[in-house]
C-alpha cells in the first residue's frame, strides 16, 4: 500500500486522548502456557476465524494512514505464525516514513533464529517476556519452557543490534524474590526491565488474588538496593520509568491496579480475529474483519471512528473480583 501523508482526520477518542499506538495480536497460539496468561488446555481459533497476514497488513496500513505512529506485534507468540516475517517486512517499509516504530513482544523461544531478520526489517527494539532466571521456576511458570533458550535468544537479539526490554510479571510466591536479581542481571547484560502487575484477563487454572504483588511495595524494596533516578523517557506505553544510576538500564513499572494510567491511554488493540478493542479491560469492540471482508477497505474508516467514540475513560480491573474483568485471554487480545 502506498501511504501518503497522514490524514488530517487523525484518531482522537471521546475523552480527548490522541490515539497513536496500535497493538496487533498476529496469533492466539503460543509454544508456552504461562500460568497467569493461559489455561493449560487451551482451545485455539480455527484458521478461518483468524485474519490473514494480508488482512492484518491492510488494516495496519489503514491505521498508519490515520496517524498511528507506533505498531507492536504480539500474540500469543508472534514468531510461531508461519511467514510472519513477510508481514514484518511489509510493515517495516513504513518505518521512518510514516511509522516512528515497529516493535514486538515475544517469549524469546525463537528469537535467536529471527533476530537478524527483525533488524533487517526495521525493528530497533523488542520486549521479551521473562519471568524468572531460575530454570525450575521458569519451567513451572511456563509449564514447560527452557530459560536457557530464552536467554540465548535475548543475547542473540542484543548482539544483532536490537535494544531489548525484559517484561517480568510480578507473581507472589513464585518470582517476587527474584525481582532484584533480575534487575541486577539486566544491568549486567545491558537490558531494560519492566515490571507488570498481573491483570484479571480470562479464566485460568489458578487464583490470581494469591499471586498479586503491588508494585509500589516492590519499588520501595528495590530503592533500598539500587540508586533509582526518575527518568522522563516514554516508550509509548504506560510504564513509568526510572534509571539505575551508573548504568544504561531503565526500570519501568506498569501498575494498572495500584497506579491507574488510563488518563494518558493512547492505545487500541487488534485481535487475531480482527476485532478492535479500545480498552484491555472492557468488551466494547468493532469487528474489522467482518467489515473488511464484507465491505472492503472503504468501510474501515466509519468503523474505526465508531470505535473511538466507544473508548471508555478507564478499565475496570479488580484483582479481588469473583470473575475476571473480561473473559478473553491476553493471548487473543495481544499484550
Amino acid at each position: 500500500m502506498d501511504i501518503g501523508p497522514a490524514s488530517t482526520d487523525t484518531l482522537t477518542d471521546r475523552h480527548g486522548r490522541s490515539i497513536s499506538y496500535l497493538r496487533i495480536s498476529v496469533t492466539d497460539r503460543c509454544d508456552l502456557r504461562c500460568r497467569y496468561c493461559m489455561a493449560e488446555q487451551m482451545t485455539f481459533l480455527p484458521k478461518a476465524a483468524v485474519l490473514s497476514l494480508e488482512e492484518i497488513a491492510i488494516i495496519a496500513e489503514h491505521f498508519i494512514a490515520r496517524g498511528i505512529s507506533k505498531i507492536r506485534l504480539s500474540g500469543g507468540e508472534p514468531l510461531v505464525r508461519l511467514d510472519v516475517g513477510e508481514l514484518i517486512k511489509r510493515l517495516g517499509r513504513h518505518v521512518w516514513a510514516w511509522l516512528d516504530e515497529l516493535t514486538m513482544t515475544t517469549n524469546g523461544n525463537a528469537l535467536a533464529e529471527h533476530a537478524p531478520a527483525l533488524v533487517a526489517a526495521g525493528m530497533r527494539r523488542i520486549n521479551v517476556s521473562l519471568d524468572s532466571l531460575d530454570p525450575d521456576t521458569f519451567r513451572y511458570i511456563t509449564r514447560h519452557g527452557d530459560v536457557a533458550r530464552v536467554i540465548g535468544g535475548v543475547r542473540a537479539a542484543r548482539d544483532a543490534g536490537l535494544a531489548v526490554k525484559i517484561n517480568m510479571v510480578a507473581l507472589k510466591g513464585l518470582n517476587d524474590q527474584e525481582i532484584a536479581p533480575m534487575l541486577r542481571w539486566c544491568v549486567a547484560e545491558g537490558l531494560d526491565l519492566t515490571l507488570i502487575e498481573t491483570m484479571p484477563l480470562g479464566q485460568i487454572d489458578e487464583d490470581r488474588t494469591d499471586r498479586f504483588v503491588p508494585l509500589p511495595a516492590v519499588f520501595d524494596g528495590l530503592s533500598r538496593d539500587f540508586a533509582l533516578v526518575r527518568d522522563t523517557h516514554r516508550s509509548g506505553g504506560p510504564a513509568r520509568c526510572w534509571r539505575v544510576d551508573g548504568s544504561g538500564t531503565r526500570l519501568g513499572l506498569i501498575s494498572p491496579l495500584t497506579g491507574n494510567f488510563c488518563d494518558t491511554c493512547n492505545r487500541v488493540r487488534l485481535t487475531t480475529e480482527g476485532v478492535l478493542y479500545t480498552c484491555l479491560g472492557h468488551d466494547d469492540q468493532v469487528d474489522l474483519k467482518a467489515i473488511l471482508r464484507g465491505e472492503g477497505i472503504g468501510g474501515l474508516d466509519a468503523a474505526i471512528d465508531a470505535a473511538m467514540l466507544s473508548k471508555p475513560a478507564r478499565h475496570d480491573f479488580d484483582i479481588d473480583a469473583a470473575a475476571p474483568a473480561v473473559a478473553r485471554h491476553m493471548s487473543v487480545t495481544g499484550g
